[in-house]
């Protein structure tokens, strides 16, 4: 088919059906928005995994009388403890932080805050803060080398916390996803509601092509690229919807969090890609969907 008379088919199309295409194109947006925050979630998940890989400690807190008393560690109840993590295996290093140290790092933690201001550093225990070489072995045998010893107020595996976090992202991924599924079977339905709509309104034209010769992909042709014009742009503007949702939303959500280096933030380029992606998926998942229904139930 000749480029002109395509493009003056499917700008007919376009226009006859204008209140079905709408509906499609935002049917779209919604779904590629659902899989695409699921993909920046997992992202973020794998960037979660990669900061703390190395990073995750094993807190030993200490009791307030040895808390109170000790500055230094060098008291042989806080020693004692000291040397029994450094023996053991899966552990490297091993740093003392005393009551004075704890609230300095609340402080700087919670800047702003009206806790910052409520909080004194008696209310802190002073912690033997410690590294592992082996996080799996690591964190068992440093808690069993202290557990129940005197001078222990608790363990705190900082690895329960992440595992909290991961928890809740890969609920947050496991919606995204289950909505996507949901509204790509509306989609999906609603391009071929649309493709038969739109091959209903010319059936007269492509009789009279089909009369004169022209071929059933011919007569396909314009049906296809109607809706995978539609699809695309569905796709570009998720990706725009999602680039805003950066700005707006998610950016201020994990202002805080992310200054403190507990979750890295959401990178634009890895937004850019997932909208790029976006627009591929929709175009291309819109004309298969045509394809398909032309192939089906329209036959033009």
């Amino acid at each position: 088919m000749r480029p002109a008379l395509l493009t003056r088919e499917v700008s007919s199309g376009l226009r006859r059906n204008v209140t079905m295409t709408l509906a499609m194109v935002l049917t779209t947006v919604v779904t590629l928005m659902s899989v695409g925050a699921g993909l920046l979630v997992l992202r973020t998940i794998d960037d979660i995994s990669a900061l703390y890989t190395d990073r995750l400690e094993i807190q030993v807190a200490l009791t307030a009388d040895v808390s109170d008393t000790d500055p230094d560690c060098s008291s042989p109840t806080c020693a004692s403890l000291g040397a029994a993590l450094r023996s053991a295996p899966g552990v490297g290093e091993v740093t003392f932080e005393s009551q004075q140290q704890a609230y300095a790092r609340f402080r700087e933690l919670f800047a702003g805050e009206s806790v910052a201001d409520i909080a004194r550093p008696q209310s802190l225990p002073a912690t033997l803060r410690v590294s592992l070489t082996d996080q799996q072995g690591g964190a068992a045998a440093a808690a069993a080398a202290v557990e129940g010893r005197p001078g222990v107020r608790g363990v705190i595996d900082q690895r329960d916390v992440v595992g909290t976090l991961f928890d809740f992202l890969n609920g947050v991924r496991n919606v995204a996803f289950a909505l996507a599924v949901v509204q790509a079977i509306a989609a999906v339905l609603l391009i071929s509601n649309t493709v038969q709509l739109s091959a209903f309104t010319r059936r007269t034209e492509v009789g009279v092509m089909r009369l004169v010769g022209a071929t059933r992909w011919t007569t396909q042709l314009p049906f296809l690229v109607e809706a995978a014009i539609a699809g695309a742009v569905g796709g570009a503007l998720a990706g725009i919807g999602l680039i805003a949702a950066k700005y707006a939303v998610v950016d201020d959500l994990l202002a805080a969090i992310g200054q403190a280096g507990v979750i890295p933030p959401v990178r634009l380029a890895d937004v850019a890609l997932v909208s790029v992606a976006l627009v591929g998926v929709g175009g291309v998942v819109a004309g298969i969907t045509g394809y398909v229904t032309l192939r089906a139930y329209v036959k033009v």
